[in-house]
């Protein structure tokens, strides 16, 4: 019975560990996490400097794979190249070192000395945590709060390795026992090292436990810790490989694949040294020594420190092996279109605004396309989901993320360059164009979520709001598509088409508010399905409102009593009795009012919803 409390005292004590290395880092990120951010995502293209920058940074949060989930989200943001996360990647393995060089503090001899004496793990632990409860309790500023975090999981990390080393010290004969049974066995040590930390998920929690069981038996075994350890860095890598793969990019899975290459390289290193140094006897002084916290914790950053420095120079050879066994998704269609697009945003062309204006308006055709394509097959989602398009969808819009920067930050460095109206001019249009459909593809993207959240919920709009959405999704389609033809012809007639449609959508939105207002007092439709259908409505509606401004955006290209006067020119055309407006808005209203007066609504066939306004145009402003 004595031995089930005492595993159960060490799997207690394991559990304070981990908590408090999680509490310790958590604090250690809310008062670095900015800092870590900015620091990582301005890495230059020297892998040395990435190295150190690693190696300082999980040294600051205590947690090797949270610098490589950051850098793996930092590379799939664009922040970073794969090829820059390497260096990275070999210093997040030494800094993770340092938490072992904390632990040792459990065998610091006082000899005496009262200083020294406050050093000792069951005094610096109470300590720490007696702080930390004061900062956290009693002082409300953020920055103290996080020290208080700090302390408080410092303090927890202690009390659960006391906690541990106590718990195998009652039983040390039989963690003896166990011990001797892998001496000599190095590749049952290694499986054992692995394993755990695979299990455990923290390298540094398996070391802990080494050190506690060191400090419980009076030291462990040389030639039985150094396979454990071997193990331990192999299982660390392969854990945050599978984590750091679920949902990502080819050159995010990359990033964690060089984690592991690069292990793989360091166990084989270090076996190879281990086993010259055995040969010709220089290992000899260490071979049969009994290591205590201090020297696992030795070993431990040794076995990081020399394979990082060895394998620096070869970052290269990790990056084509990551590309060898992760190579690219081959590109369809569109996809290629966008690469290429993207591609043709060349510097050399800034010092001819004429020849970049016209390369980068090859890109914006290509962007408007990939907008477009968002919001047909969002809108396909209603009718017919299917999770592959949803997966597509968010591709564009990262997309149109990308193709939105690049263009806006090219047309931006185009401007020392431009000296004359007309370039200004198309400069000037361009930028608008590319935030306006970067926002075509947001709205589309939001639709695409709710539209998600329905088919998750298992819910359904009634066949009388599905009739409504579906006229106002053909007069969106139909002022898209307007706007396109537009902005490929560079037409002011056509342009001058966008604005009236625009209106009637308008309209049309707030009578379908209000028809499903009346559904869902009626019951026809419920609250939840009711703001969905109120989210679309808001999100088709801004579509247009886009297009609207890319289709002002045309005209005051053209136009010089426009250009700049953009708002005003809107505001005048909506209260002059202009009869280009005044023909387009009728017609068009007219047809899709129309449409909607023939949807039955009510449940003896009589139309209950609020009629449709008329157009009746206002006086001109003098």
């Amino acid at each position: 019975m004595d031995i089930f409390f005492s595993i159960l005292g060490l799997l207690g004590g394991l559990a304070m560990f981990l908590y408090g290395m999680d509490v310790m880092g958590n604090g250690l990120k809310s008062s670095s996490g900015g800092v870590m951010k900015t620091v990582l995502a301005k890495v230059t293209n020297k892998p040395f400097i990435g190295f150190l920058f690693g190696m300082l940074v999980t040294a600051m949060i205590q947690s090797s794979h949270a610098t490589i989930v950051l850098t793996v989200g930092l590379v799939g943001a664009g922040f970073m190249t794969f090829e820059q996360s390497i260096g990275i990647i070999l210093g997040a393995n030494v800094g993770t070192a340092i938490t072992a060089q904390i632990i040792r503090l459990m065998d610091v001899d006082s000899g005496g000395s009262n200083i020294l004496a406050l050093f000792k793990a069951q005094n610096l632990a109470p300590i720490a945590l007696v702080i930390g409860i004061l900062l956290l309790k009693f002082i409300k500023k953020d920055s103290t709060r996080n020290a208080g975090t700090i302390l408080t999981g410092f303090g927890v990390l202690f009390m659960g390795l006391l906690s541990m080393s106590s718990s195998v010290a009652s039983m040390g004969d039989k963690v003896t026992g166990i011990l001797s049974g892998l001496d000599g066995n190095y590749p049952l040590g290694f499986v054992a090292g692995a394993a755990v930390t695979m299990l455990i998920q923290s390298s540094s929690a398996v070391v802990g436990i080494l050190q506690s069981m060191a400090s419980g038996v009076g030291g462990l075994a040389f030639t039985a810790v150094f396979p454990i350890i071997l193990g331990i860095n192999i299982g660390d890598c392969i854990t945050a490989f599978l984590v750091c793969r679920i949902g990502a990019k080819p050159e995010q899975i990359r990033v964690a694949a060089v984690h592991v290459i690069y292990n793989i390289f360091a166990a084989v290193l270090l076996i190879i040294l281990l086993v010259i140094g055995h040969a010709t006897g220089l290992l000899d002084p260490v071979w049969s020594k009994l290591l205590g916290s201090g020297g696992i914790a030795n070993l431990h950053g040794l076995f990081r420190l020399i394979p990082a420095v060895t394998l620096l120079p070869l970052t290269k050879l990790f990056s084509r092996i990551a590309y060898k066994v992760f190579p690219d998704k081959p590109l369809d269609e569109e996809d290629a279109l966008v690469a290429e697009s993207l591609a043709g945003l060349d510097d050399h062309l800034i010092t001819s605004p004429a020849l970049a204006l016209d390369r980068s308006r090859s890109t914006l055709e290509n962007m408007f396309d990939v907008a477009i394509h968002n919001c047909e097959a969002c809108l396909q989602q209603l009718d017919d989901y299917d999770e592959k398009r949803s997966i597509r969808i968010k591709e564009r819009e990262e997309m149109l993320d990308r193709m939105a920067d690049a263009s806006n930050e090219y047309l931006i460095k185009l401007s020392p360059h431009i000296v004359n109206r007309i370039d200004m001019r198309r400069q000037n249009f361009q930028i608008t164009c590319a935030n306006n459909f970067e926002r075509i593809g947001d709205h589309a993207s939001h639709t695409a979520n709710d539209i998600a959240e329905m088919k998750m919920a298992k819910e359904e709009f009634s066949p009388e709001a599905s009739k409504d959405l579906d006229t106002l999704i053909m007069l969106v389609d139909r002022v898209l598509r307007q706007t396109e033809k537009a902005f490929d012809n560079h037409s002011v007639a056509m342009a001058l088409d966008v604005e009236p449609m625009e209106e009637v959508v308008d309209e049309l939105t707030e009578v379908l508010r209000q028809r499903h207002i009346q559904r869902m007092t009626r019951g026809i439709c419920s609250v939840s399905t009711g703001m969905k259908f109120e989210n679309i409505l808001t999100n088709l509606a801004s579509i247009s409102d886009k297009c609207s401004d890319i289709g002002v955006a045309i005209i005051a290209r053209m136009d010089d009593t426009v250009a700049g006067s953009e708002h005003e020119y809107i505001h005048n055309i909506h209260h002059a009795n202009d009869p280009i407006y005044d023909e387009v808005f009728n017609r068009t209203h007219d047809e899709y009012f129309n449409m909607l007066a023939q949807n039955d609504f009510g449940e003896s066939g009589e139309d209950t919803a609020p009629a449709a306004p008329a157009m009746t145009p206002a006086p001109v402003q003098s």
